[in-house]
């Protein structure tokens, strides 16, 4: 059955992408290997937590002006990735106490507790914790 393995997001620098992601937000490293016929990394990670068979994000090095130019603006502006947590307080202030800067403070929903944080480059995520019925819906 079809599903998603990864999704890309393109990055600066692989190892400022993997500090951030690990570091700041508990990211798991899961793979990190030097694909020499390209000259480049196959960098993945996850959400701490997430099950092995999970999609990852694969940190992709931007080679080109296009690409160069899609950093931090891989959604034009718009929420790009939704961080689903089972705990919000927690994971807030965890995230707050590394440095992530918040782009919106925390609001209740119909759907659940949300938060926009901007990573390294400025891409917009959701952190958010989905109320119980939010989720089957």
């Amino acid at each position: 059955m079809p599903h998603l393995a990864h999704i890309a997001l393109v990055v600066r620098d692989y190892d400022e992408a993997l500090a951030f992601y690990t570091a700041k937000l508990g990211f798991t490293l899961v793979e990190d290997t030097y694909q020499p016929e390209q000259d480049k990394r196959w960098v993945t990670i996850r959400p701490p937590g997430a099950p092995d068979n999970a999609t990852t994000i694969l940190l992709a090095r931007a080679t080109s002006p296009e690409q160069v130019a899609a950093i931090g603006n891989q959604s034009g502006g718009r929420v790009f990735l939704f961080l689903a947590t089972d705990d919000f307080a927690r994971d807030y202030a965890a995230f707050t106490a590394a440095g992530v800067k918040w782009v919106r403070p925390p609001a209740t929903h119909d759907y659940g507790t949300v938060a926009v944080f901007a990573d390294l480059y400025g891409n917009l995520w959701d952190l958010v914790e989905f109320t119980p019925s939010a989720e089957t819906d």
